[in-house]
């Protein structure tokens, strides 16, 4: 089977659509600029992406906790924070046809000045003046408009972290260094969001603040910089990101926000550019100053304030870019006869989405080689009920078993459990292996252990075949 995938976001997308990962959101009332929803197969990646950060950064982890804050603070958290005053994106505008952009990004991709780039809507040169556009979505708090009532909806999960932070040291009883972790939403108004779901108004973000006491020197918070930078790879490599296309690129001091001594973007090669996919920052003493908040050594009495590192991921882009590395076609060979299945292939080429198993939507599907009462019978009633307290699974008993194959293919099931005749017999099904396409009779009354003992769930030796 040669791999012959030419990925593009055409292909994404159409498939994202196509078999319910993401689609398009208030699509019946025409839409809402770049508003995307996930179906049935893009919420349950989602939470298998989450799920697998929360394992790997929190539950994995002695010196990390984790919190779950309001979306609307108080207004002067904003304040002390910096992001009334600082929370802002350069805009222009076309004075043609007021096309709206971000001057600076306009600048960077171009690799020109303002000046001389044209505008993608209509192609004049005639922009106006940048000016600063606070990308903070305001709203009221109570039934009366009025300069009191005015909150916004929080740009990032971390300034909770922050005013929360002399709670949690009481509650947790950790002591430096350790991490507050918090996975939510979002919001920012962004001037030109875009390319499908990589830049939205709405996202949801996994962050940690991780505090270390002030250090003495660069190398006493560069360590800790450097482990997190690395736990990030990890994770990128868990999710079965294509590690080729991540790049590690340290941001200048004029494009660092304002809290931030060091940043790293760690990028990704998308169809559409190199753009960020995460960042790690170290943001020294910056916010718990801000708020006036200090740490107490509970064994030397010495009071400071700690310092923080900051690994930002977007769980959005974390989507997309799995979607982007999952994406495989197949040159088969036509005709292709499954040995024990009945699998047919017509088409010389699969699609197959090769998530790695931990993050499938789907774990196991099963299938019925035809709509014969009988096999239904035992497909549904026995194999697929005894298998769903274990594992996601999806029961398919529609069209033929070789196109419900390239179905579970597009959408990376791992394992596909065949049902047919024989099983009536001898009690065995046929497991099917998503990326090699090999196939295995298997007892029923084995299949929980072996599914399980396939899908690595760390089974004792006596119980794996």
């Amino acid at each position: 089977m040669a791999d012959m995938t030419e990925v593009s976001m055409d292909k994404i997308v159409a498939l994202a659509k196509n078999r319910g990962f993401v689609f398009a959101g208030s699509e019946i009332y025409g839409g809402l600029a770049n508003s995307w929803d996930l179906g049935p197969l893009g919420a349950e990646l989602k939470k298998n992406i989450k799920d697998l950060w929360w394992k790997m950064f929190v539950e994995q982890r002695p010196d990390v906790v984790g919190i779950d804050a309001n979306i609307i603070m108080n207004t002067k958290i904003w304040e002390a924070s910096g992001h009334l005053k600082n929370f802002n994106d350069e805009l222009v505008e076309c004075k043609s046809c007021h096309e709206r952009q971000r001057g600076n990004e306009l600048e960077a991709n171009k690799g020109k000045k303002l000046d001389d780039i044209a505008c993608p809507n209509c192609g004049k040169k005639d922009w106006t003046k940048p000016t600063m556009f606070n990308t903070m979505f305001k709203t009221n708090l109570g039934p009366v408009e009025s300069a009191d009532s005015t909150v916004y909806l929080r740009p990032e999960t971390a300034q909770a972290m922050f005013v929360d932070f002399p709670e949690i040291v009481r509650v947790a009883r950790k002591k430096l260094p350790f991490g507050i972790a918090q996975i939510g939403k979002a919001f920012r108004n962004e001037i030109t969001p875009g390319n499908f779901i990589f830049r939205l108004r709405e996202f949801e973000q996994m962050e940690i603040e991780y505090f270390i006491e002030p250090p003495k020197t660069k190398k006493d918070w560069e360590k800790h910089f450097d482990s997190w930078l690395h736990e990030i790879h990890n994770y990128l490599k868990a999710l079965g990101v294509d590690m080729s296309r991540v790049k590690d690129v340290d941001v200048a001091k004029e494009d660092r926000a304002h809290y931030s001594e060091r940043t790293v973007d760690i990028e990704f090669v998308y169809p559409f550019g190199q753009k960020e996919l995460y960042g790690l920052a170290y943001r020294t003493d910056y916010d718990l100053k801000a708020h006036g908040l200090t740490y107490k050594d509970s064994e030397t009495g010495k009071e400071f304030i700690p310092h923080v590192i900051e690994p930002s991921l977007g769980v959005e882009r974390t989507i997309l870019a799995v979607l982007l590395s999952a994406y495989t076609e197949e040159d088969l060979p036509a005709g292709r006869q499954g040995r024990l299945s009945g699998e047919k292939i017509e088409d010389t080429t699969r699609i197959v989405m090769k998530f790695p198993k931990e993050i499938a939507p789907v774990k196991v599907a099963i299938l019925p080689l035809s709509n014969d009462p009988k096999l239904v019978k035992l497909a549904k009633e026995e194999v697929w009920k005894f298998l769903i307290p274990w594992f996601a699974t999806e029961y398919d008993d529609t069209q033929s078993i070789g196109k419900r194959y390239r179905r579970q293919d597009e959408i990376g099931t791992p394992f596909c459990v065949t049902v047919d005749f024989d099983s009536l017999q001898d009690q065995k099904v046929t497991v099917r292996e998503r990326d090699t396409m090999k196939q295995e009779r298997i007892n029923i009354s084995d299949l929980e252990y072996r599914l399980k003992d396939m899908l690595d769930w760390g089974l004792p030796e006596e119980l794996k075949s």
